[in-house]
């Protein structure tokens, strides 16, 4: 292709970024190539398994959003803390969800390939199994990529290449990523029928259950997470590298061990393991995204933005990638040049995006807390413990057999240097 056969925009990366970016494009008119490394798209995602389906509706609209391939509507909330010799979880289920739940299990692979369709229905071209290069760039401004030895030319590039972004290194817009911003994760898909699924989570037909596990990771900073799908489990870990190197274990011997504890083996029994991926994964939030997502010419969106929130609790990313793609199709649509989509993208994720991250920016520093993974789980389980518990001893009454728990695993000066920590990280 030469200099002046020039497309609208080309689009590197085939996640829900990417796609929310080539639908709308295409939607309006725009001559879009997508290029995904993997051999279709979704094919090489890795993720928990979990879309807020409010960024969906917008892009999709009510009726094309019923066609979806969703596993499961999520209404059941868990939290399993977990000890070496027992595990507290809490269950909250919100029957107040009522036509379009909040959020879906979804299997990325299935999901991403169903809205590579709409896209390709829309107009976009999609190419898989291509790797591109590098940029091009003429006089300061980014102008095409190269592809398998081919050159192509566009208005506008859009990196949507992941949390290891090729395309943003190799602009200047970020450095190489190191152990302290991203986590590593490994997940698996373990098949079960559909109606063992139900019975171990207690649900209705369509109904799914969402479990995050803390205090499975050997002390390491992380947890365990799971999702119900409709005849499958999507089961992972997510972990700091360099203290998992530190401790010189393996990933997959921390998953094992995962899999194999009192309170996650009854749930996975007689399950089949059809899916292992390992990821990185953004850990900063709002303080990992990069002091600047553009340069003339080129464009930087989902993953590859660092948009990610994960507050423990509550886990985003696939809602603000496909926020991000509507972002700069948007910013495309109002720029009159290519300079100025760069600004108008920003002033788009400065409304949706960037707000909601900043109310949670403390969040990683407080859950860079080693003692949020070993200490406080067996705090909350031996608390439990003295409560249940009867073995004809005389109890210590209740204050203080609280305080010693306290004071036995981590000590009143930790405490309130934890909960002083806390409070400060959470009202930034």
């Amino acid at each position: 292709m030469c200099d002046e056969e020039k497309l609208d925009a080309i689009i590197v990366g085939g996640g829900l970024a990417g796609l929310a970016a080539a639908y709308v494009l295409a939607k309006a008119g725009k001559e879009v190539v997508l290029i995904e490394r993997g051999s279709r798209c979704g094919n090489k995602n890795m993720t928990g398994g979990r879309i807020y389906v409010h960024s969906l509706l917008s892009l999709l609209g009510p009726e094309l959003l019923a066609e979806a391939p969703f596993e499961r509507a999520i209404v059941k909330e868990q939290l399993t803390m977990v000890s070496e010799t027992g595990s507290m979880t809490i269950d909250y289920t919100d029957y107040s969800f009522k036509g379009i739940p909040q959020s879906y299990s979804v299997l990325r692979s299935v999901f991403d390939d169903w809205l590579a369709g709409k896209a390709e229905e829309a107009g976009a071209m999609i190419v898989t199994g291509i790797q591109v290069d590098k940029l091009i760039e003429k006089n300061g401004k980014i102008v095409g990529i190269v592809a398998v030895g081919e050159e192509m030319f566009a208005n506008i590039i859009i990196a949507a290449d992941g949390v290891n972004s090729f395309m943003a290194q190799q602009a200047g817009l970020r450095n190489d990523l190191t152990s302290c911003e991203v986590g590593v994760g490994v997940k698996e898909v373990i098949e079960l029928p559909e109606e063992v699924v139900a019975s171990r989570f207690g649900l209705q037909a369509g109904e799914g259950a969402a479990r995050l596990f803390v205090g499975v990771t050997n002390g390491i900073s992380g947890g365990g997470f799971l999702y119900t799908n409709k005849s499958s489990l999507s089961l992972g870990l997510v972990v700091n590298p360099q203290e998992l190197s530190n401790q010189q274990k393996k990933l997959h011997t921390l998953m094992q061990d995962f899999k194999m504890h009192s309170a996650v083996y009854p749930l996975l029994e007689g399950g089949k393991t059809v899916e292992y991926a390992a990821h990185l994964v953004n850990e900063l939030g709002f303080n990992g995204i990069p002091p600047k997502l553009y340069r003339d010419g080129l464009v930087v969106i989902g993953d590859a933005a660092g948009f990610v929130i994960n507050i423990g609790s509550t886990i985003r990313g696939m809602d603000l990638a496909i926020w991000s793609g509507m972002a700069v199709a948007k910013a495309i649509f109002e720029a009159q040049t290519s300079a100025e989509v760069g600004p108008k993208y920003m002033n788009n994720i400065e409304r949706d995006i960037i707000p909601t991250m900043k109310v949670y920016q403390g969040y990683p520093k407080l859950l860079k807390n080693p003692r949020m993974f070993m200490e406080y789980p067996k705090i909350a389980n031996d608390m439990m413990h003295f409560m249940f518990a009867v073995d004809g001893s005389v109890p210590k009454k209740l204050p203080k057999a609280m305080f010693d728990i306290v004071k036995n695993n981590v000590g009143l000066r930790s405490l309130l240097s934890d909960g002083w920590k806390g409070v400060t990280s959470l009202c930034r």
